[in-house]
């Protein structure tokens, strides 16, 4: 007996539906190394265009920059050449360009030793601030740039200029090993990077105080002081990114406030507020702040009526490698044994 079939009585529309087919849908991600953002590019612009927009109260809270500024010129007199083309990365209100031009006691300015200073930034405000003061005609030239958006490439071509400087800018960027490779880039062969950031445990006063109010008050910690880099981690950024011969030391500068309100007062006339994507929004709560003043006197206090506050400087020299540079031996062509000069037995 044959089996019955159902075709016969079904409607003609039935036999040509068909199921829908489900589609399967995967997470790609875009060409290139991926990047780790930690700060809110957006909020930190705004922030040092709001700071840089009241020139007489950013004017007053410069003591830190020129302080650095002045600390990392010093570092040029040991290198005894002429520099035709400077690049002042990340100028802020150009302290580096007021520092070049400051006096110097045991030989002339150090801006005698370079033709032109190329001063950029992202921040339009910050850069132009100053540009009615008298520093800028002790300068043989001097160029403002503004840079693109943050994590944009830098808009000099190959081997443009002959040292680039960077003072208290650094430690902003989120993807500072493409920066660094940029900087390298746009380096003359045999010519210095010669940079200062704030890294390591600049404000840890602040920080472990923070910390503690929070933990007090709400049973919980924030981010409300923005991570940095530790110098550890900068000599290798810097030889990842072709640079040689490197020098990378640290610095302490430590500043007494009255109270650690006028510390942050400071920082945001600095613009060098929280802008970690991480933070709160809604800012810091007031309980937390009053708790915040009471640990930082107890825990950091003077003992009298100031609250110290410390700022790691991370200092660093690399060179864009060229023909006659100085250059390592193999490993294994050590004729003097350093057990000889320190000292001490046999390795067992």
């Amino acid at each position: 007996m044959k089996p019955v079939s159902l075709r016969p009585f079904l409607p003609r529309p039935a036999l040509r539906r068909r199921l829908p087919r489900e589609f399967r849908h995967y997470a790609l991600q875009t060409s290139g190394v991926p990047t780790l953002q930690v700060f809110n590019d957006r909020i930190k612009h705004l922030q040092r265009e709001r700071a840089a927009s009241d020139a007489e109260a950013s004017r007053r809270v410069d003591y830190l920059r020129d302080e650095v500024a002045n600390r990392l010129c010093e570092r040029l007199l040991d290198i005894t050449r002429h520099f035709p083309s400077v690049l002042d990365l990340g100028a802020n209100a150009c302290n580096i360009a007021r520092a070049l031009t400051a006096p110097n006691p045991d030989s002339p300015a150090l801006s005698t030793r370079l033709s032109h200073l190329t001063s950029a930034d992202t921040s339009h405000t910050f850069l132009h601030r100053d540009v009615d003061l008298p520093f800028n005609a002790l300068l043989p030239a001097h160029t403002r740039t503004v840079l693109p958006p943050a994590d944009t490439p830098l808009p000099f071509k190959p081997q443009s200029f002959n040292a680039i400087l960077s003072s208290l800018s650094l430690h902003w960027v989120n993807d500072l090993p493409s920066l660094l490779s940029q900087i390298n880039h746009i380096l003359k062969p045999d010519s210095p990077f010669i940079a200062a950031m704030l890294g390591g445990d600049s404000l840890f006063e602040l920080r472990t105080s923070l910390q503690l109010a929070d933990l007090d008050r709400r049973g919980g910690v924030s981010t409300h002081v923005s991570p940095l880099a530790d110098v550890r981690d900068m000599g290798g950024l810097l030889t990842k990114a072709g640079f040689k011969l490197l020098t990378v030391d640290v610095d302490d500068i430590i500043v007494d406030y009255p109270s650690v309100f006028a510390l942050m007062t400071d920082l945001q006339a600095m613009g060098e507020s929280n802008a970690a994507l991480t933070a709160e929004k809604s800012g810091l709560r007031r309980d937390v702040l009053a708790a915040t003043e009471g640990i930082y006197r107890e825990l950091h206090g003077n003992g009298g009526e100031s609250v110290p506050a410390t700022f790691r400087i991370i200092y660093m020299i690399g060179w864009s490698e060229g023909d006659g540079q100085s250059k390592p031996l193999p490993r294994g062509t050590g004729q003097v044994n350093m057990k000889d000069i320190l000292g001490g037995g046999e390795i067992k």
